[in-house]
C-alpha cells in the first residue's frame, strides 16, 4: 500500500483524462467543500465516475466489484462498525483463506485503509467499488438498525398506556385506592403462581366470590367484603380502557401485565348479573415460547401423522373439540413448524391470542364490519401459502375456507364438534356440497384434555362398581386385565390428586373411500369405513391408553368420553 501512494489528480492528468487546469480548478473546489477530489471531479463532469474507477483498479492492480449484482453477507459486512463503513466509504464483502476481502470507494485512502485493519485485526485484501453503490450496499446491510430499534422503543414506551407493572401499580396507586390494586395484585400473583387459565370475580348478595380455573377445573375463594366488589371491577375496566359508567351492558377488552418477569395478556369480559357485574380474565402467558409438535405431549406415532397432514400443499386440516380442550394451542404448535421464510402465512383470529413473528394475523372486529367472511376474502388477495382460520362458525366461511382449500392453500381451522368423525358430516349439514367437502377436507384432528394424575402422590386404583361396569362396556374381556392409577392428594397438587394437563387426540385421514361415500351424503358407510380404518383410534382409546400408561386416571377418561357406544 505504501508503495502505490498516488496523487489522484496527478494520474489523471498523465492518463490526459483531464487537463491542469480542472485539476487546479477541482482542488480548489475542494479546499471549500472539503469534499473528496475524485467526488468533485465526477460532479463537476470532468471526468465519469466508471473511468476513474477502471484507471484506479488498473493503476492498483485491485479488481473492481459491480456492488449491483453482489450477493451480500451481512455478518461479514458487519464486522466493521456502521460509523466507521460510513465515514471511510467501505464494506466488507468476503472472507477469504488470506484475510477479508474490502471494498472501497477511494483504496488510495491510507488512514482508511489502516483503521479497517485494526478494527478487523487481521488481513484485508481491497477492491475498487462504486461510491453510489457502496452507499446503498451499506444501507441493505445495517439498515440503520440502531436508530429504529432507539426510535421503536421511545415509541413503545408512549404507546405502552395498557401495560401495567403490577410491581409499580401498587406504590402509584392513591391512597384511597392502595387497598384496591394490592388485592388486584395479589389476586394475579396467586393465580399465575397456581398455571390458573381463568379468573372469575362474582358478586352474590353478600359475599365475593373469585375463582381460578387451574387444570380445567374452578377452585373458589370467598370473600365477606361485597363492598369491595364495584371498586375491583371497576379498576380492572380502568385497566382494559373501558366505559366504568356502563353498568347494563356486556363490554371485553384487554390489557398487558408484567409480573415477576412474566408478561401476561390479559382479555376481560364483563357481563352485567343481578349484584353487580361479573368479570372474567382469561391469562395468556407471553413469556414462554410457542409450543413446538414435538412438546405438546402429542405421542409419537400421531405426531408424525400430523406433521405430514400439515406439510402437505394444499387441502382444508380441521381440529376439532368443545371450548377449552387445547384446539388452539395445536393449532399455533403446527404454524410454529410452517414459519419459514419462504411460506407466507396469514391467520384470522378472534382474538389473536399469540403475537407470532413473520405471520400476518388479522383481529376479526364484528363492530365494523370485519368479519371472519370478508376478512377471508381479502387474504386469497394477498397470495398466501398457508391460511389460519380462527373458527368456522357460518356457511358463508365455511365455504371460503374450502374454496380456498381446492385452489392451492393450505387452510387450518377449528369446529366445535365431538369428534372426528362427525366433523365432515357437520360440514355438510351446515349447507355445503358434498363434493366440495370430500375434495378439501384431507383431515380432522379430535382432542381433549384429561388432567394428569399428581406424581408426588401416585398410587393404585382398583374400579370401584360403577367404573367397573363402563371399563366392561368399552373392552370386554380386556377389562380384567387394566392395570390403573390415581392421585391420592398432597400439598403439591393442593390435594386434588392431579398436576397439569395432557391432550389426547383421534386423527382420520380422509382417502378416497371415505371422500366417494361423502360424496353419496352416505353417512352410515362413512363411519363404518372410519371405525374400520387401522390408523384410526377414536378418543376414548387415546385416553384409555394413557390411563393404563399411569398419566391419567380412569375418572378423567370416563369424564372427557361423555358416551359408550
Amino acid at each position: 500500500m505504501a508503495q502505490k501512494r498516488l496523487r489522484l489528480g496527478d494520474l489523471l492528468v498523465e492518463h490526459k483524462l483531464i487537463s491542469e487546469g480542472q485539476l487546479q480548478a477541482a482542488l480548489e473546489e475542494q479546499k471549500k467543500s472539503g469534499r473528496k477530489l475524485g467526488r468533485v471531479l465526477i460532479e463537476n463532469g470532468y471526468v465519469k465516475e466508471d473511468t476513474l474507477l477502471n484507471l484506479l483498479s488498473s493503476q492498483l492492480n485491485l479488481p473492481f466489484v459491480d456492488l449491483n449484482t453482489y450477493q451480500f453477507q451481512p455478518e461479514i459486512s458487519k464486522m466493521i462498525p456502521e460509523t466507521l463503513a460510513r465515514r471511510y466509504r467501505v464494506l466488507a464483502l468476503e472472507e477469504k483463506s488470506n484475510g477479508v476481502l474490502v471494498g472501497m470507494a477511494d483504496p488510495t485512502n491510507i488512514f482508511a485503509y489502516d483503521e479497517v485493519v485494526k478494527v478487523l485485526k487481521r488481513p484485508i485484501s481491497l477492491a475498487v467499488v462504486k461510491e453510489s453503490d457502496l452507499l446503498q450496499g451499506i444501507d441493505k446491510v445495517y439498515q440503520r438498525e440502531d436508530e429504529i430499534k432507539s426510535l421503536a422503543s421511545e415509541l413503545g414506551d408512549e404507546l405502552a398506556d395498557n401495560v401495567f407493572d403490577l410491581s409499580t401499580l401498587n406504590q402509584s396507586a392513591a391512597q384511597s385506592d392502595a387497598p384496591v390494586v394490592k388485592l388486584i395484585e395479589t389476586v394475579f400473583e396467586d393465580a399465575v403462581k397456581a398455571n390458573a387459565s381463568d379468573i372469575h370475580i362474582e358478586p352474590d348478595e353478600n359475599v365475593l366470590r373469585i375463582r381460578r380455573r387451574i387444570d380445567g377445573v374452578l377452585h373458589e375463594q370467598v370473600m365477606d367484603e361485597k363492598r369491595i366488589a364495584a371498586a375491583l371491577v371497576s379498576r380492572l375496566k380502568l385497566m382494559a380502557g373501558l366505559d366504568i359508567s356502563e353498568r347494563r351492558l356486556p363490554q371485553d377488552g384487554r390489557f398487558n401485565l408484567k409480573l415477576k418477569n412474566k408478561a401476561i395478556d390479559v382479555r376481560l369480559s364483563t357481563m352485567p348479573v343481578v349484584y353487580g357485574e361479573a368479570v372474567v380474565m382469561r391469562l395468556l402467558d407471553h413469556s414462554g415460547a410457542i409450543l413446538r409438535l414435538d412438546r405438546i405431549g402429542m405421542q409419537a406415532d400421531m405426531e408424525e401423522r400430523v406433521r405430514k397432514a400439515i406439510f402437505k400443499p394444499h387441502g382444508l386440516l380441521l381440529v376439532t373439540g368443545p371450548t377449552g380442550s387445547g384446539k388452539t394451542t395445536t393449532l399455533y404448535a403446527a404454524l410454529n413448524e410452517l414459519n419459514k421464510p419462504e411460506r407466507k402465512i396469514i391467520t384470522v383470529e378472534d382474538p389473536v391470542e399469540y403475537q407470532l413473528p413473520r405471520i400476518n394475523q388479522v383481529q376479526v372486529n364484528t363492530k365494523v364490519g370485519l368479519d371472519f367472511a370478508r376478512v377471508l376474502r381479502t387474504t386469497l388477495r394477498q397470495d398466501p401459502d398457508v391460511i389460519l382460520v380462527g373458527e368456522i362458525r357460518d356457511k358463508e366461511t365455511a365455504e371460503i375456507a374450502l374454496r380456498a382449500s381446492i385452489t392451492g392453500h393450505l387452510v387450518l381451522s377449528t369446529l366445535h364438534t365431538n369428534d372426528a368423525i362427525s366433523t365432515a358430516t357437520r360440514l355438510i349439514d351446515m349447507g355445503l356440497e358434498s363434493y366440495m367437502v370430500a375434495t378439501a377436507v384431507h383431515a380432522i384432528l379430535s382432542q381433549r384434555l384429561v388432567r394428569k394424575i399428581c406424581e408426588k402422590c401416585l398410587t393404585d386404583h382398583n374400579p370401584d362398581a360403577g367404573e367397573q361396569v363402563w371399563l366392561n362396556n368399552v373392552l370386554g374381556e380386556k377389562a380384567q386385565a387394566i392395570r390403573l392409577k390415581r392421585g391420592a392428594g398432597c400439598g403439591a397438587c393442593n390435594y386434588t390428586g392431579y398436576r397439569g394437563r395432557v391432550a389426547v387426540h383421534e386423527l382420520l385421514e380422509l382417502n378416497d373411500t371415505l371422500a366417494d361415500a361423502l360424496r353419496r351424503r352416505d353417512y352410515a358407510e362413512f363411519k363404518n369405513i372410519a371405525l374400520e380404518k387401522p390408523d384410526y383410534q377414536p378418543l376414548v382409546f387415546s385416553a384409555l391408553a394413557l390411563a393404563q400408561r399411569g398419566e391419567t386416571s380412569l375418572a378423567e377418561v370416563i369424564r372427557i368420553s361423555g358416551w359408550i357406544e
